[in-house]
């Protein structure tokens, strides 16, 4: 009997989160269609969150494309194909790797800070504070950085394909020996409006969980400052198994309809 009523307890629990984020979510996206805008506020997170990240992808696109590029050569050289590895570049990271490796490194960087700021705010009661003086603290913090995050995080995943094309580049040119023009030429040859299209839909997708999951740990903190650590620890981890999982679907939609 204790065992099924904790078990009852749990399916509660987790019942009221998905209630409340669901709702959080709505309140956040309706706040994107209604005044004011806080502009002033949504260009401080896009420069937080848009240049303040752009080293870290570009390292993250650099690394990933000269990976590949080693590789993938590695794996076509028994058939002679080495060098077409720019295809397998190019379709790899604007398809998959890019938007993925792009919105872990954001939800580490930025997805915590959301979570560890507005987690802050709320065991110091500012986000009452906010409640008292007549302003909206879900229009305020949480519709700005979802707005900032939509906007940066697809840029930010353009660029982390173009430097992971270009380090592949770079190790197919040094070590592979490997023609420029054959290499640039076949790496644009793969790429169709189809891949195109969905690396820049999962950005989005992506973007939006971020701001939303890093919102909600921020806004449901509990327990004083041993709850900020708990919050920027659980935004990092739902954020990373949200975007992979919802990779797997959204791949799985395209191919459908492919």
């Amino acid at each position: 009997m204790p065992t099924s009523f904790n078990l009852a307890a749990k399916l509660f629990n987790v019942v009221l989160i998905v209630q409340e984020f669901t709702l959080l979510c709505a309140q956040t996206v309706a706040g994107l269609v209604r005044p004011p805008w806080y502009l002033r506020e949504i260009m401080l997170q896009l420069d937080r969150i848009g240049v303040g990240s752009l080293f870290i992808v570009m390292l993250t696109g650099l690394f990933t494309g000269m990976v590949l590029a080693l590789q993938g050569a590695v794996q076509l050289e028994p058939y002679g194909a080495t060098m077409y590895v720019s295809r397998l570049i190019s379709e790899s990271v604007v398809r998959e790797l890019g938007p993925v490796l792009a919105a872990l490194m954001i939800a580490g960087r930025v997805g915590t800070g959301i979570a560890s700021e507005i987690a802050s705010m709320q065991v110091t009661e500012q986000i009452d504070a906010f409640r008292a003086e007549g302003t909206d603290p879900i229009k305020k913090l949480a519709t700005t950085r979802l707005a900032a995050c939509l906007l940066m995080i697809p840029v930010l995943t353009v660029i982390t394909n173009c430097i992971a094309i270009l380090g592949g580049w770079l190790v197919a040119r040094l070590y592979l020996a490997i023609d420029s023009y054959f290499y640039w030429t076949w790496a644009f040859e793969a790429i169709q409006m189809d891949d195109i299209v969905q690396g820049l839909v999962k950005p989005l997708i992506f973007g939006f969980i971020i701001a939303m999951v890093s919102c909600y740990a921020g806004f449901s903190t509990k327990g004083g400052t041993a709850g900020v650590g708990v919050s920027t620890t659980q935004s990092m981890v739902y954020s990373s198994i949200l975007i992979l999982a919802s990779d797997f679907f959204i791949t799985k939609f395209f191919m459908a309809f492919a």
